[in-house]
């Protein structure tokens, strides 16, 4: 039901590009998911969007479509950034938008905390189009006028609710004080914390509003959650990954995990 109980739209329905639509296919869309049948036209026509979906359910191709499409690459400026909070969820949207966006030229980077500012600084240089990243490091990059975004108009926010937490919100803001006026912007995520709607009645007043969750786990998943302190948040990752490894043969993977929860909280 998350990803098949669809309206039977296709993409091509969208009047998008023939090259997006080689894109599309080629990576693996046959036809558009609910949560892109519900954000991807009010997309297109420029409206801002709030948009709840669960993970899994295409969230990421349903912003990355109406990006690509709103693109010109005869400019070389910046026109799109997407905010993440982490440098994994950076990687993997970049590689969304190359795979989909692969006949149509697109130069997009990475810009995330915990790399070398002078190498985002050396690729800001060259023609790019749009740029992937960490609120911290966008913010670092604009406020040195290294990353020109007074052109850029599409603004979208992955996993919103981390990003309008009580470490993000505020550069949030200020990242969008640099774009167009003209902006767009998009959120998405599972779940959104209650100062989203302050959020949204100072830039987002007139956004069209999707629910597309009545359960926050795909069907066929079942999750448990226990309240912890910050601190002590690793060391129970750490101890449930090594119970787990008992039972399982993956411990490459366990390890990886680890090792990427552990990165997560280096990145800002």
């Amino acid at each position: 039901k998350d990803v098949l109980d669809t309206k039977g739209h296709l993409f091509e329905d969208y009047q998008i590009k023939k090259d997006l639509i080689k894109g599309i296919y080629e990576k693996g869309y046959e036809r558009p998911s609910p949560v892109q049948e519900e954000v991807i036209p009010f997309a297109l026509s420029g409206k801002d969007i709030i948009a709840r979906a669960k993970n899994g359910t295409g969230k990421t191709a349903s912003y990355v479509i109406p990006l690509l499409e709103k693109l010109d690459i005869n400019n070389s400026y910046v026109q799109s950034v997407v905010l993440v909070p982490t440098r994994e969820l950076a990687l993997q949207v970049s590689a969304e938008i190359r795979e989909i966006g692969k006949y149509l030229n697109v130069q997009c980077i990475i810009c995330t905390g915990g790399t070398n500012i002078k190498d985002d600084i050396y690729r800001l240089n060259n023609i790019v189009h749009v740029v992937v990243g960490t609120p911290g490091r966008i913010y670092d990059l604009a406020d040195k006028n290294v990353l020109d975004l007074s052109k850029c108009t599409f603004l979208a926010l992955d996993e919103a609710d981390k990003l309008l937490s009580q470490d993000f919100q505020q550069i949030v803001e200020n990242i969008i004080y640099f774009l167009n006026e003209k902006r767009q912007i998009i959120l998405l995520s599972a779940t959104f914390p209650i100062n989203v709607k302050g959020f949204k009645e100072k830039y987002l007043k007139n956004a069209i509003m999707k629910n597309l969750m009545e359960e926050l786990t795909l069907i066929g998943l079942t999750q448990y959650y226990t309240y912890l302190k910050e601190k002590l948040k690793l060391h129970c990752l750490h101890t449930l990954f090594q119970k787990v490894s008992k039972f399982s043969n993956s411990l490459k993977l366990i390890n990886l995990l680890f090792s990427v929860i552990q990165q997560k909280e280096l990145n800002y």
